[in-house]
């Protein structure tokens, strides 16, 4: 067992170089890929808030930074532990699916069916290896609430991207509470906290070329990456929050990562009942999502990504302060959590549907 004099050495420094070597990634698929990743002009099917097309290849940077961090880990930590973790295998595959199903949807669109196809699939793959949500007495309700976690999460963090810096400040923010957990667990040793801050420092290297005005995109191969990558730590971290010295409640189950993914969740809920409420699609790109709705406000770019930070920030609290300073978990705060969640969905689809001209 390494001490931890070890690991607060490591990390750090592990840290610092993958985020060097993130942005030295990204500078280079920037300085060699020009055209790589963008699709066809006269063929726009996706729609950003931005005009211009720019290399979407953002998220390859991340998948390398997770198959670094494994190999850390093998080397360093626990070289023994990777491939017999029937979990992590699972985990990993999942991230295969997400990943080239990404990767193929930026070079040749692929369609709508194929993708729930591999959404599915990675659920059901999560499932296989022991990951799911187990909130429920009926392992039938708890497999399925799993698979439809995974595929809104991947769709929803798909979606988000529609901004500069949008989904990658949601997606730190929400690998950075789940560190805040391993950290409340001392739990240093798991394979997950490694792979964790590999993303982590891959995001951030990647967020300093997207910034506004962003240089680089992550394309669906980052956020459908991100979006099975995001979806199984909630589940693992999240949904099945269990600290030995007390039982958590199924209304604390479900808030937790209600709360983490706040602003992916509302934003696609918004979308989702804005357009089937005028009879398109919910699953075509448009410029109708939350970040827009502030932008026709008056807001510019980077001030739409400064606030969705901050409120990743107070959420960031709001889970501090379950874990850490509310012992027992009632009815009242529940009722006040659940209200802060809907009192927000309320004031954005209320901003949404009168700068979309629906309310005069």
């Amino acid at each position: 067992m390494l001490s931890d004099k070890y690991y607060y050495i490591l990390y750090p420094l592990f840290f610092i170089c993958s985020v060097f070597f993130s942005f030295l990634i990204n500078t280079l698929f920037l300085k060699f890929s020009k055209t790589l990743g963008i699709r066809n002009n006269t063929e726009p099917l996706i729609i950003r808030w931005g005009s211009q097309s720019k290399p979407a290849v953002g998220g390859i940077s991340f998948y390398i930074l997770l198959l670094l961090s494994l190999a850390v880990y093998s080397i360093f930590f626990h070289p023994k532990q990777v491939f017999p973790n029937k979990e992590f295998i699972g985990f990993l595959l999942a991230l295969n699916f997400g990943f080239l199903m990404g990767l193929a949807d930026d070079a040749f669109n692929t369609r709508p069916f194929l993708k729930l196809f591999i959404q599915i699939l990675c659920g059901i793959t999560l499932i296989a290896s022991g990951i799911y949500i187990k909130v429920f007495s009926q392992d039938y309700m708890n497999y399925g609430l799993t698979i439809f976690w995974v595929v809104g999460i991947m769709n929803s963090i798909n979606m988000i991207d529609n901004m500069d810096a949008i989904s990658a400040i949601i997606s730190v923010m929400v690998i950075m509470s789940a560190l805040l957990i391993i950290f409340y667990l001392q739990d240093f040793s798991n394979i997950y906290f490694i792979a964790l801050t590999g993303v982590l420092a891959s995001l951030i290297g990647f967020l300093i070329l997207n910034w506004h005005p962003s240089k680089i995109y992550m394309g669906d191969t980052g956020s459908q990456f991100l979006g099975v990558f995001l979806a199984s730590i909630g589940i693992i971290y999240f949904w099945d929050f269990a600290p030995a010295e007390r039982t958590i409640p199924i209304s604390e189950s479900f808030i937790l990562p209600v709360l983490v993914f706040m602003l992916p969740i509302v934003d696609t809920t918004i979308v989702v009942i804005n357009r089937l409420s005028k009879g398109t699609s919910p699953f075509v790109g448009g410029k109708d999502h939350t970040t827009h709705s502030l932008a026709l406000l008056g807001m510019t770019d980077t001030w739409v990504a400064i606030i969705f930070a901050c409120i990743s920030v107070v959420n960031l609290f709001l889970v501090v302060l379950i874990i850490k300073y509310i012992p027992e978990f009632t009815t009242v705060h529940a009722c006040l959590f659940f209200g802060y969640v809907l009192v927000f969905l309320g004031v954005m689809f209320y901003i949404s549907r009168r700068k979309n001209g629906d309310l005069k």
